[in-house]
């Protein structure tokens, strides 16, 4: 009975582990191999081609700068009070209306969905040197948002005014995934042209590099799986110690009453 309770015993324990090839990212055959050669590069990939395209309802900061005095520059809105930092830039940025387009006043709506941040901003420069002398134009995407759910370390909505993340990055800013997350089945559900597209992505394979979806876009949701050994881990394993001990005094009572 003894033996039987500790073959059961150890069994779970083993079927409870997590090995290195389901844990360590973009692997290519090379998990705890030894003498790998040092400060070479052993393979290279392509770069994945990424532009985001601004798309309605996106917020953008757009800043007009030139040697007209700045109470004539009408292209600019008026500076806010009170509040500093990145909310004032949020507060002053520009909502692209559900026809793709921003209204300046004087001079009327100007088309931006489907374009570059670096487009608009080449489009805005002509458009303001017929009214500012010398002038040059910035533009930032402000509310690129995306959200983690599942096995990480912090679930919720990132935004960041970066618009060029990759999974692995935005990954890395919600504290990284847990030691019992899926990373082979990782759903990506992204917006995209009117409709919803849910992909599953695996962030083992190095070869994830060419993937179409190594960058993320606006609103993505990336909702990651657990691995089987979950429930044990974190429901059974936590008892086991428990367990253990109970089974071993019903033993020992057992033994005492023959």
């Amino acid at each position: 009975m003894r033996f039987l309770l500790l073959c059961c015993s150890l069994l779970l324990l083993f079927s409870a582990c997590v090995p290195n090839k389901k844990y360590v990212y973009l692997q290519h055959n090379d998990v705890n191999k030894s003498g790998l050669p040092k400060d070479t590069a052993l393979r290279s990939y392509d770069q994945v081609s990424f532009d985001y395209r601004i798309q309605p309802n996106d917020a953008l900061y757009i800043r007009f700068e030139s040697l007209t005095p700045e109470e004539f520059n009408f292209l600019n809105p008026p500076e806010s009070g009170g509040t500093g930092g990145n909310m004032n830039i949020q507060l002053r940025s520009e909502l692209v209306d559900p026809n793709g387009a921003i209204d300046f006043p004087g001079v009327g709506k100007v088309d931006v969905a489907g374009l570059t941040v670096f487009e608009i901003q080449s489009k805005l420069q002509s458009l303001a040197e017929g009214f500012l002398k010398s002038p040059a134009v910035k533009v930032r995407l402000v509310n690129f948002r995306y959200t983690l759910l599942g096995e990480v370390n912090q679930e919720g909505t990132i935004t960041t005014m970066n618009n060029r993340i990759s999974l692995a990055e935005a990954i890395g800013l919600g504290g990284g995934l847990t030691d019992l997350a899926d990373k082979a089945n990782i759903k990506l559900i992204r917006q995209k042209d009117g409709k919803t597209e849910v992909v599953y992505v695996n962030m083992l394979d190095e070869q994830f590099m060419t993937s179409p979806y190594y960058y993320i876009n606006q609103n993505d949701v990336l909702i990651v799986p657990a691995l089987k050994q979950r429930p044990f881990r974190r429901y059974f394993g936590q008892n086991i110690g428990i367990f253990l001990s109970a089974t071993s005094i019903v033993l020992l009572i057992i033994n005492l009453s023959k």
